[in-house]
Order: structure tokens, then C-alpha cells, then sequence
């Protein structure tokens, strides 16, 4: 009981972690989004990582039809709502408009994505493996270039 409580914890502050980094980044470089002091950012962040976790899985049911219609990019939009709410809930971390939500989110996300596939944390991943194809993969009009696997 004792591991798994310090397993979770360890997992949660990895990912608070993760997402300051990302909303920090996003504060450098989306206008319009700013923070004044150190504790607002990571209260912030500790906000939406709470609002990530209840309210966006709801938002996201409720929007359903809109998330499969774009092809999952909606969720985007869901994002920069929670961070926008963010920004009029607290008055440490300012986000100025809906707009510089939605970059930031952008940012958040892709920035999220990158530090978790290099801390092998969440549950997103990027992988680019290389490996060389044998002569029998071959076919006899297959000039040997590069395959991309879908």
C-alpha cells in the first residue's frame, strides 16, 4: 500500500513537473500569457492539472460528435478552454484571450508531448526505429529505399 502511494505521488509530481515546464515554455512564448510570480505559475498549473483531470473528460463526452468530426483536434480547443478558465480563475497567472488560450494550449501540448516521451512518462510516446530490411522483405521491383509503416 505503502509503494503504491509513493508510486502515484512520484507519478503526480512528475507530471506537475512536466506541465509547469510546458506552461512556462508557453508563457515565453505565446503573448499573452504571463505569470507574476513563481507560486502563481505553480498554482496554475496545479489548477489545470486538477481541471485536466475532472472537467476535461466531461468536455470531451459532451463534445464528442465536434472531437471525431476534426479528427480529434477539437481537443485542442477543450484545452485552451481549461487554460483560458485558468487564467480568470486566479489572479497570479493572466491570460488575456481566448486566442492566446488556444496557442498556449498548442504549445502545452506539444511541449507535454515531447517531455513525456523523453521521460518515458504518461502514456504518449514517439518512437523512430531504423532497422534494415533482409533480402527476402524484398520484392524483385523494390529498389530498397526507405518503407514508412502506417
Amino acid at each position: 500500500m505503502v509503494k503504491h502511494v509513493r508510486t502515484s505521488l512520484k507519478e503526480f509530481l512528475q507530471r506537475w513537473v512536466i506541465t509547469t515546464m510546458a506552461v512556462l515554455v508557453a508563457t515565453h512564448i505565446v503573448p499573452g500569457i504571463d505569470y507574476h510570480s513563481w507560486q502563481g505559475l505553480l498554482v496554475a498549473t496545479l489548477v489545470l492539472g486538477i481541471l485536466n483531470a475532472f472537467l476535461k473528460p466531461v468536455l470531451m463526452v459532451l463534445s464528442l460528435p465536434l472531437v471525431l468530426a476534426t479528427l480529434g483536434l477539437f481537443a485542442v480547443v477543450i484545452n485552451a478552454v481549461l487554460l483560458y478558465t485558468v487564467g480568470q480563475l486566479l489572479k497570479d497567472f493572466r491570460v488575456e484571450s481566448f486566442g492566446s488560450a488556444f496557442w498556449g494550449a498548442l504549445i502545452i501540448s506539444l511541449v507535454t508531448l515531447v517531455l513525456n516521451s523523453v521521460t518515458k512518462s504518461g502514456s504518449t510516446r514517439i518512437e523512430v526505429r531504423r532497422a534494415k530490411r533482409t533480402t527476402s522483405e524484398k520484392g524483385p521491383d523494390d529498389p530498397g529505399g526507405p518503407v514508412i509503416d502506417v
